[in-house]
């Protein structure tokens, strides 16, 4: 074998050995989080979780979910009840919504209530984003038109609703989570949650 041929071999294996994964050494990922609920509720006994789609799992995916209707009288009655949450590449995403929704003998009604939120990793570091699509809605008869993030109005008996409720968290840079439910109503024996949304990341 001549050197010219020897030198070539060499290069060769060092060029494999430069570019070419060590075993052992698997190129890291990004991991996520995500999970839409369209309503959620716990009341007097009644304990409802409809239209979820569950946690997302940290390698990411697709899932989806819908629920025609449900009547549960005296405290809920909504329609198109869907759910959908996915993670992959570098970003997550879920939204959650409902049609004709009506709360509590009509105390709150809407006629559409979506979430909406995502996480995205850019040069490493994660960014979180959410909102909410709230059409026709009306507490104890009166319409509201201020759907800006975590407005909070008091109802009879005690109870709260909080309007586009978000609330977000981090981990370093690199971590990001946040959740947004459309309609959040809290009081004693109460909690109804309508169209969540949550989604999360880790950079790689």
């Amino acid at each position: 074998m001549n050197r010219q041929v020897r030198s070539r071999i060499v290069i060769g294996v060092v060029a494999a050995l430069v570019f070419s994964p060590l075993p052992g050494f698997a190129q890291a990922t990004s991991t996520f989080s995500g999970r839409a609920v369209a309503l959620r509720a716990n009341a007097v006994g009644i304990s409802l979780a409809l239209s979820d789609t569950g946690p997302l799992p940290a390698s990411g995916g697709n899932l989806k979910t819908s629920v025609a209707s449900v009547d549960v009288a005296g405290l809920v009655t909504v329609d198109v009840l869907s759910g959908a949450t996915s993670g992959s590449g570098s970003s997550s995403k879920s939204q959650a919504s409902v049609a004709n929704v009506n709360l509590l003998g009509g105390l709150v009604a809407a006629d559409v209530v979506k979430a909406n939120t995502s996480a995205t990793c850019s040069g490493g570091s994660a960014s979180t984003s959410g909102s909410s699509e709230i059409v026709g809605l009306v507490v104890a008869g009166l319409p509201v038109l201020n759907l800006n993030p975590n407005v909070a109005i008091s109802l009879p008996g005690g109870l709260s609703l909080i309007v586009n409720e978000q609330t977000s968290s981090s981990s370093g840079a690199n971590s990001g989570s946040m959740t947004v439910n459309g309609l959040h109503i809290t009081g004693p024996s109460i909690d109804i949650v309508v169209s969540s949304a949550q989604s999360g990341i880790t950079c790689a």
